[in-house]
């Protein structure tokens, strides 16, 4: 089996809960970009947001 890059101590996974366009995909994506996990914020209505792929 593969080496792991990040030790398993330090990933954390989390859910987002919320009715119908609440802003869930716009919250994960600025999460993304403010941790340095992605070099763009997507935008929802383009159809460029990370979470929608």
């Amino acid at each position: 089996m593969a080496e792991r890059k990040t030790p398993l101590h330090k990933v954390r996974n989390i859910g987002i809960a919320a009715h119908i366009d609440a802003g869930k995909t716009t919250t994960s994506e600025r999460i993304l970009f403010f941790t340095g996990m992605s070099h763009k914020i997507g935008e929802v209505h383009d159809g460029a947001a990370t979470m929608d792929w």
